[in-house]
């Protein structure tokens, strides 16, 4: 079962909007309330590669089991170096190092587009993806309570960040 990684094809769409709605309506990995359509996931797909930023998936057997992406993290000029990422895999596949495959490229294609560093948003309740990046060598560089509220509940969001070498 091997796991490869390659840029995303519009035929994608419809696994990587299945794992993005599991996510808004079962975790706090997504603070949105509202399931998406594959138009909006096309929409905002799209606009990712309008700007030059990638969507990679990981496929196992032929079958979308995860993707990530980057793109602007603020809209000003001056932080054209920055980018804010995200790393979905499946629910059925957790565990098994996808993310991990997902992030390595992802920071390669940064270093390789010349950014300065990456930057991840985590709902703090989510220790395990903390953790994770952690092991990428990011730094929590702050916190920002009740940022998000969902679920009945005020959520914290952690900002990791990690300057590329």
């Amino acid at each position: 079962m091997k796991t490869t990684i390659r840029a995303y094809k519009t035929e994608d769409t419809q696994a990587i909007l299945e794992i993005i709605n599991y996510n808004i309506l079962h975790s706090t990995a997504l603070y949105d309330y509202n399931i998406r359509t594959l138009e909006q996931q096309m929409s905002i797909l799209a606009d990712k590669e309008s700007k030059n930023f990638p969507v990679i998936v990981a496929e196992i057997d032929g079958v979308v089991v995860g993707f990530g992406m980057y793109s602007e993290f603020r809209f000003r000029e001056a932080y054209k170096f920055t980018v804010e990422h995200s790393v979905y895999v499946s629910q059925d596949h957790h565990g098994k190092g996808i993310g991990k495959l997902l992030l390595e490229e992802l920071i390669v294609l940064a270093k390789r587009q010349n950014l300065h560093t990456m930057i991840a948003v985590i709902d703090s309740e989510n220790q395990s993806s903390v953790e994770f990046h952690e092991r990428f060598g990011f730094k929590t560089v702050g916190i920002i309570k009740e940022s998000g509220f969902k679920f009945d509940r005020w959520l914290h969001s952690v900002f990791m960040q990690l300057i590329l070498e």
